[in-house]
């Protein structure tokens, strides 16, 4: 399947670690995207935390602009990458994003491939990752899909999805 504007979103769920100013042990929830219906949200997808290009340039953009995406009506701004929950977790504490961005992991990238979005990075050692990628989802349906054509952030960035809400 390839995903484009008008869909529904394919169902899925994630595993992410909730922000509390304690880091707690073996705290992970999962989240289903049926709870996303009636809402409006910015979801945008690394290769990987930490890694060069999302960690410096696309994750940080978005921490930026919260605020500004919240102004727009946007209930729930997420990234999603094929790490697991707690390297999620851990790179949204270094980054700050407290409970503003909800770090969500997509196992294998397994939803991802159900939309024809993911990457498989196993020739670098990496495994099957998500592609870079930004959706906006206003109950359940795709308004923007943005998915970039090759390194760098351009489509999936903050400034590119906030100019198309």
């Amino acid at each position: 399947m390839s995903l484009k504007v008008g869909d529904t979103i394919t169902p899925g769920s994630f595993k992410y670690v909730p922000y509390t100013p304690e880091l707690e042990d073996n705290v992970t929830t999962a989240l289903s995207t049926d709870e996303w219906k009636g809402k409006k949200v910015v979801l945008f997808s690394v290769p990987g935390a930490f890694t060069p290009t999302c960690h410096a340039n696309h994750l940080p953009g978005y921490l930026q602009n919260y605020d500004a995406f919240k102004a727009k009506g946007v209930d729930v701004v997420a990234v999603v990458a094929a790490n697991d929950a707690f390297v999620m977790s851990g790179w949204g504490r270094f980054e700050g994003v407290k409970d503003k961005i909800l770090t969500l992991t997509d196992t294998d990238a397994k939803w991802a491939a159900s939309l024809g979005l993911d990457k498989d990075l196993s020739g670098a050692g990496l495994g099957q990752r998500t592609w870079r990628f930004a959706i906006v989802i206003d109950d359940l349906v795709v308004t923007y899909l943005g998915v970039e054509p090759g390194p760098g952030v351009t489509v999936s960035g903050a400034s590119e999805v906030l100019a198309k809400l």
